[in-house]
């Protein structure tokens, strides 16, 4: 008796050759695209949602921190104008004069975002400060928005 390829797969439920060359080409080409696009370098423009930052009411201030790892008080500028809060920053990678570079994982990036502040704020208080990759702002709420002690009297 003559079994045919195709009835043995039937017979003890193996796939059909072509369907598993085909699978194994497909996983293949899906490999080779996880690793062309694991060099390809990141861009950071317009990046949104960071820095990762935290805005909260200190009594007479209103404090925000902000994640910035890596970057200096030189990489940073801040600003505020009226009720918005601008925070920008640039990482440049310049590699030194006489060096070559050989490999580059950490990409050039510039960032920016802006906050809509909760208080009218002055702005000639207004200090900053980055240590250890955190960037702390500190601003001094406006007399009118400070709470009011209304002494209460008896008649």
């Amino acid at each position: 008796m003559i079994t045919r390829w195709t009835d043995w797969n039937r017979l003890f439920g193996w796939p059909d050759y072509r369907s598993s060359v085909a699978s194994m080409e497909n996983f293949r080409r899906q490999m080779n695209r996880l690793f062309e696009d694991w060099d390809q370098p990141t861009t950071w423009e317009g990046l949104t949602g960071w820095p990762h930052t935290n805005l909260y009411d200190a009594g007479d201030d209103l404090v925000v921190t902000a994640e910035v790892p890596g970057l200096t008080n030189r990489d940073i500028e801040v600003s505020v104008h009226q009720n918005l809060l601008s925070i920008s920053g640039e990482r440049r990678t310049d590699v030194p004069e006489g060096y070559t570079v050989h490999r580059r994982e950490r990409t050039p990036f510039k960032f920016a975002r802006s906050f809509s502040l909760p208080y009218k704020v002055e702005p000639e208080k207004a200090t900053a400060e980055v240590k250890d990759g955190i960037l702390t702002i500190k601003l001094s709420k406006s007399p009118e928005s400070k709470p009011r002690q209304i002494t209460v009297q008896a008649k």
